[in-house]
C-alpha cells in the first residue's frame, strides 16, 4: 500500500526529517506517537502532497508508484486522504454540495457513474448514522460554526463517504471529549477492512485504547527511533518519552 524508504525533508533549509523508512500494507493501522516537533505532522503532509517540503532524498510509493510529483488532488483521487488537526472551515459551500461533489469526482476518476441527488442522500444519511450526526449538518457549510468535535466527526463522515484506500488521522483526537473520542473510533472501525489502511499520528494512548494499531512507531527528531506493537504505546503512556532519548 504505502512504502516510504530514507525519506528526508527539508523546509526552510531546516532538516525536518532525517531518514523515515515505513511500509504500511493493506488493512493494516499504524500509530506514529511522538513529541510536538518531532516530524509527525511533516511526514503526513508529504505524503498527501502539501507544497512548501523539500524531498531531499528518499521516495514515497503507494501502491507500487513514485508520488512525490503528484499534486495533492491526484493523491486524493488516487483514495489517500488526511484528516486534520485543525479542520478547515469553508464558508458558504455546505456539507451536502462539498460531500457530492468530493465523491463524484472520485467516481468519475475511477470510471464510474455520477451518484445523483436521491442515491447520494440515502448513502450520506447511512454514513451519518455511524458517525451520529443529524441530517441538518448537510445544510450548514463545511465546519461553520461546528464545535470541535463535531468538526472532528465531520472529518470522520468525509472518510467514510469517499472510501479512501489510505486514511492519515493526525491528531484526530485532540480536543475531543470521550464520547466524541469513542464516536470516531467506531466510525474507524466500522470502515476497517483487510484492504483499506491507516497511519494514525497521536501524543497519546487514548485513542488507542479504542482503535487497536497493529503497529506502533516512535518519531523523534525527524527518525523513527522505535517501533513495536500496540504495548508499546502503553509504555510510553507511562514512562513518556525522555527515556527514548538516552
Amino acid at each position: 500500500m504505502l512504502n516510504i524508504k530514507d525519506l528526508h525533508c527539508e523546509i526552510d533549509s531546516k532538516t525536518i526529517l532525517k531518514g523515515i523508512n515505513l511500509e504500511v500494507m493493506p488493512g493494516e493501522i499504524h500509530a506514529i506517537m511522538g513529541k510536538n516537533g518531532s516530524g509527525k505532522s511533516t511526514l503526513s503532509n508529504l505524503i498527501t502532497g502539501r507544497e512548501g517540503y523539500t524531498v531531499s532524498k528518499g521516495d514515497i510509493h503507494y501502491k507500487n508508484e513514485s508520488i512525490l510529483d503528484w499534486s495533492p488532488d491526484v493523491r486524493s483521487l488516487a483514495g489517500i486522504f488526511m484528516s486534520f488537526q485543525y479542520p478547515v472551515v469553508i464558508p458558504g459551500v455546505n456539507n451536502t454540495y462539498f460531500l457530492k461533489a468530493a465523491l463524484n469526482a472520485k467516481r468519475k476518476s475511477l470510471g464510474k457513474k455520477e451518484l445523483d441527488a436521491a442515491k447520494f442522500l440515502k448513502l450520506i444519511k447511512e454514513k451519518l448514522e455511524i458517525v451520529d450526526m443529524d441530517t441538518k449538518y448537510l445544510q450548514r457549510g463545511v465546519n461553520e460554526g461546528f464545535s470541535g468535535g463535531e468538526k472532528k466527526k465531520n472529518e470522520i463522515l468525509q472518510m467514510l463517504t469517499l472510501e479512501p484506500s489510505l486514511s492519515i488521522l493526525d491528531e484526530t483526537d485532540s480536543g475531543l471529549d470521550i464520547d466524541a473520542l469513542k464516536i470516531v473510533a467506531n466510525g474507524v472501525n466500522n470502515f476497517r477492512d483487510t484492504k483499506r489502511s491507516f497511519i494514525i499520528i497521536t501524543h497519546y494512548q487514548r485513542l488507542l485504547k479504542y482503535i487497536e494499531p497493529d503497529f506502533v512507531h516512535v518519531l523523534f527528531d525527524g527518525k523513527i527511533v522505535k517501533s513495536g506493537q500496540k504495548d508499546l504505546a502503553e509504555e510510553l503512556e507511562a514512562k513518556g518519552y525522555s527515556w527514548l532519548q538516552k
